[in-house]
């Protein structure tokens, strides 16, 4: 899971300084208004929860909160919003896993076969990749946070796997354990956490080029509105992320 956590990392460091703040704004919406077609009491609705922590971790204003969870109740404005995931392969052979929101999907679905196809991908068939991810709550640690207390408290509250051969510490639980484990962990030592597809296997990729290709292929896809998330099953060397992300 190493490569995945790195590149993770860095996405989420370019993302905190990311002056397209309205793009950001309008997927977090999105989740939301999704989450909250299952009830718009947060108090009860663990995805709700989760989704309207990440957008206060974010600075999303309240009000925007509060009209993207009126909007999947039923109760505001605008179309109804429906998930969709895509599944396709990137360069050697990389599983790439899109998860959309939408109110339009023949729309969404033009521009996910765009950017697949403009940057040497594939779109697949349903269940053509989904079986190589597992579905996990991770918790990504602050850099500063104690390693060794950290991995303990994460392993006495069930931790499936711990990562810590980056900049940080990263823990994946059961989707079910992931509220346990933050407050085992505590607060204070979690940048943030979320609920995410994760590779049961990889595929180690150590040709820049297509490393760059691969790279452009997700960024691409985050950069639709539509989509919410992508994951992907490489595994790149440190250094040549490093390069190819500077």
């Amino acid at each position: 899971m190493s490569g995945h956590s790195k590149w993770h990392s860095i996405k989420h460091k370019k993302g905190a300084a990311d002056a397209k703040r309205g793009k950001i704004f309008t997927k977090l919406g999105h989740e939301i208004a999704l989450a909250a077609r299952d009830g718009d009491d947060a108090t009860t609705n663990f995805r709700l929860r989760l989704a309207i922590q990440k957008a206060k971790q974010a600075n999303m204003p309240m009000a925007n909160i509060e009209r993207s969870i009126a909007r999947g109740a039923g109760t505001g404005d605008g179309a109804q919003l429906e998930e969709l995931t895509y599944e396709g392969y990137g360069p050697a052979g990389v599983a790439v896993m899109v998860q959309a929101l939408t109110d339009n999907r023949n729309r969404t679905a033009a521009d996910v076969k765009a950017a697949f196809s403009k940057h040497g991908g594939t779109l697949g068939s349903q269940g053509s990749v989904a079986y190589m991810f597992d579905q996990k709550g991770v918790i990504y640690c602050k850099s500063n946070a104690d390693t060794d207390e950290v991995s303990l408290a994460a392993i006495e509250a069930g931790a499936d796997d711990i990562d810590d051969s980056g900049e940080q510490v990263v823990v994946y639980v059961q989707p079910a354990n992931l509220e346990a484990a933050k407050a085992a962990i505590g607060e204070d030592n979690i940048e943030h956490s979320d609920i995410e597809k994760i590779p049961s296997q990889t595929v180690l990729l150590e040709d820049e080029q297509k490393v760059r290709t691969l790279t452009r292929l997700i960024d691409a896809l985050e950069d639709l509105d539509d989509v919410a998330n992508v994951t992907a099953n490489f595994d790149i060397p440190e250094e040549i992320l490093e390069r190819v992300s500077a």
